[in-house]
């Protein structure tokens, strides 16, 4: 059975689901739906809930829940090398695609990165442009830059 919780945070509700092995999604929501049933909050909720009021309030930079990540042995790759990305710092896609492993993929990283199931802990936030422009980020430039912000 998997857990479901609803966190508020300083850029609005996030969206939490656990499964057995780790945290599986970390998502934004722009407010509570009254179809969405909240369960108990299982242990790696209640971590990953502990963690992002630690790093909101400046005291965490790296984070430790465990993660369980389904997709393509690619994705996973990326997603892998996103987790790498120092706090405070800011890579292009082409650096990305590099650190993956998969150095002319920076369009398919830049698709993979957009995939990632489990925003703000995978930092997805951190990649930028290659002029080092915001680009698009599933939450809203808004909350990207608000990201960014908070880690310099």
């Amino acid at each position: 059975m998997g857990y479901y919780w609803l966190a508020p945070s300083p850029i609005g509700y996030l969206y939490l689901e656990e499964n057995k092995e780790g945290l599986c999604k970390l998502s934004f929501c722009d407010k509570p739906s009254d179809n969405l049933s909240i369960s108990p909050m299982g242990k790696f909720t209640k971590l990953a809930v502990t963690q992002l009021e630690e790093y909101f309030a400046k005291k965490r930079t790296a984070f430790t829940v465990p993660l369980s990540l389904k997709g393509t042995a690619f994705q996973e790759d990326i997603w892998h090398a996103l987790q790498k990305i120092p706090y405070g710092k800011i890579i292009s896609y082409k650096e990305l695609a590099e650190k993956a492993g998969h150095p002319k993929a920076y369009r398919a990283a830049g698709n993979a990165n957009n995939k990632n199931p489990i925003a703000i802990i995978i930092p997805c936030h951190r990649v930028c442009g290659a002029d080092g422009s915001l680009t698009g980020y599933g939450g809203g430039l808004d909350k990207k830059q608000f990201l960014l912000d908070l880690e310099n």
